[in-house]
């Protein structure tokens, strides 16, 4: 670890000892749940923790409620998102019933599906799920993530080999069908 490294974690430390307690006031105004104010306040403090070359911040906590507003924002997405496709699961008419085996074939899929995308790192993360799922444009994953458009298409080229690479693995784990049972 570097000297600027540990200088910067010193810097993080000392911020997070000045105004996690005002942040986490802060989100449970909004959110009403003390449990989740403390996860985005302790998720912004990672993100500064891995903002590279952080110097001195005039406005501190202009600083850390913009990026908890961010994170605010992608937690009420997803819930959006989960509600929206739970609703559509039930009223959703089953074509077929799945077997148990195919099913719990898809929730493992969607397990690994998970895990490779938390894998990525936050901003290529949440840059690929507003695209892919929000339907947002490179601008305004710009303007939401507070990057440059450069770095949207840099993070959706990383997220889709991501992806290319997870789809050619279960092409290669697919059982190859009989054709006269198709």
């Amino acid at each position: 670890m570097s000297g600027a490294d540990i200088l910067h974690r010193k810097h993080v430390d000392g911020l997070f000892r000045a105004h996690y307690h005002w942040l986490c006031t802060r989100l449970r105004q909004s959110l009403n749940d003390a449990a989740g104010a403390e996860d985005i306040a302790c998720e912004t403090f990672v993100q500064l923790l891995q903002a590279p070359g952080l110097t001195a911040i005039r406005e501190p906590r202009a600083l850390l409620t913009t990026i908890a507003q961010r994170l605010l924002y992608q937690r009420w997405r997803r819930g959006d998102l989960e509600r929206q496709y739970l609703q559509q699961l039930q009223q959703a008419e089953p074509i077929h019933a799945e077997s148990p085996e195919a099913l719990a074939q898809l929730s493992q899929t969607l397990t690994r599906v998970d895990r490779s995308l938390q894998r990525l790192p936050g901003k290529v993360r949440s840059t690929f799920l507003l695209s892919r799922i929000d339907g947002l444009t490179y601008p305004q994953i710009a303007a939401v993530l507070g990057i440059s458009l450069r770095s949207v298409s840099d993070y959706m080229t990383r997220s889709q080999a991501l992806c290319d690479r997870h789809s050619a693995n279960q092409s290669l784990n697919r059982p190859l069908q009989n054709k006269r049972s198709a």
